[in-house]
Order: structure tokens, then C-alpha cells, then sequence
């Protein structure tokens, strides 16, 4: 597996050089306290990268304000208690986008919220907690246990709430392959653990977060 000296090296190369480079990084070193983020808060950003999945995305900005009033701001108990009437008539609701599927997983995840907050106090609360070198295992969890959460969607949420979480994007799963870390997209728990190896050694080797190493390999190929 590559240093991840020469992937910066090599970052920087393409992008015009150091100082080009850390401009593109810069947003990305705000850092943000997960303990403050209210549930609905959660549920809305999970609401909104489960739509946005497959879909234009300023669609579903556009629409957002129809969003936030057919589910009640996001309040997770009253969204947690939709009745099946309830989302049957949201199915027919011109202000959101009409997918049965997906409109039925914010009371799934409002009730998966539930059972975070009940343990943990909340689910900002319970990422804070989660560690860092396991982000992959935090990916499976949203997977495993919340409603339409896996794969980039899961992921995407979790960037977007501020976990530090990478992204796989096709530049960066060609950097992994590139650094020798797989040899295909990373799907199987064995390539996803090896990802997870590979992040942790590169954020020994870097000091920097799972955010700027994954941009910086995005940067090194694309």
C-alpha cells in the first residue's frame, strides 16, 4: 500500500501544487460537535439523501419546503407515528416527490432514531461516540438498521451531518485501487475492512481526517 506521502504528492502534482491543493481542503477542516444536532435535524438530512438518491438533486431542493411541512418539521415521534392512511394520502401529495418506498422510510428511520435516542440520548449523541476508525462499522449500523441508509446514501448522510466519513466516489475507489488497497469497487466486508486499514494508516501517517484523505485521493486521479 502507497505512503500516503505520494498521494499527496501526487494530488498536489495535478491540482498546481501545494498551496492550490490546501485551498481545495480548506472547508473541509471545520470540524463539527455532533452532541448538538437535534434528532429532527437527522431525520430530515436522512429524509433528504434517501430522495436525492437516483434523483435530481435540485428537485428535491426545490421541493424542500413541501417536504418539511408534510413531515411536520421533521419531528421524529410525530413522524415515528404515521399512520399507514397517513402515508398513503403523502403518496398523492404534489408538494414532495410521490415514491411510496421512500416516503414510507421516514417513519422507518424516525423510528429508528427512536431507539438511538432511547440509549444514547440522542443520534448526534451516538455519532459522537461512534469511534473514528471504525466508520465503516457506523456504515453497516445505518445499513443494518435504518431503512434505505446503505451504500453512498448512508454515507453521503453521514458527511452531510458532519461524521467524518469518506465518500467512494469512483476517483477516490481508483485511488484505493491505484494505492493497492483493493481491486474493485469496495463492496464485500473484506474490501470494506481494507478500506477502513487503509484510512486509518494514511490518518497516522497524514494527522488529517477521513474527509481530506478522501478528497485528497479524489484529487489525486480526478
Amino acid at each position: 500500500m502507497q505512503h500516503f506521502d505520494k498521494i499527496y504528492a501526487r494530488a498536489s502534482k495535478r491540482k498546481g501544487g501545494d498551496q492550490a491543493l490546501e485551498a481545495l481542503l480548506g472547508p473541509m477542516r471545520q470540524t463539527t460537535d455532533l452532541t448538538t444536532l437535534n434528532d429532527a435535524e437527522v431525520l430530515a438530512e436522512m429524509t433528504a439523501c434517501i430522495f436525492r438518491a437516483g434523483f435530481v438533486w435540485r428537485v428535491i431542493t426545490a421541493k424542500w419546503p413541501g417536504f418539511e411541512k408534510a413531515f411536520h418539521d421533521f419531528d421524529v415521534t410525530r413522524c415515528a407515528m404515521l399512520s399507514d392512511e397517513e402515508i398513503e394520502e403523502l403518496t398523492r401529495n404534489t408538494d414532495i416527490v410521490r415514491h411510496g418506498t421512500k416516503i414510507a422510510s421516514v417513519r422507518a428511520n424516525a423510528l429508528y432514531i427512536l431507539d438511538i435516542r432511547a440509549e444514547h440520548g440522542s443520534f448526534g449523541r451516538f455519532m459522537a461516540d461512534w469511534p473514528d476508525s471504525d466508520f465503516v462499522g457506523l456504515w453497516m449500523h445505518l445499513k443494518k438498521n435504518g431503512t434505505r441508509l446503505g451504500g453512498q446514501t448512508g454515507r453521503y448522510c453521514l458527511r452531510f451531518l458532519g461524521y467524518d466519513s469518506p465518500i467512494l466516489s469512483q476517483d477516490v475507489v481508483a485511488a484505493l485501487i491505484a494505492a493497492g488497497v483493493v481491486d474493485k469497487d469496495p463492496s464485500s466486508q473484506k474490501d470494506l475492512l481494507a478500506t477502513q486499514e487503509a484510512f486509518n494508516v494514511w490518518r497516522d501517517q497524514s494527522g488529517r481526517s477521513a474527509r481530506e484523505i478522501s478528497r485528497l485521493l479524489a484529487l489525486s486521479t480526478g
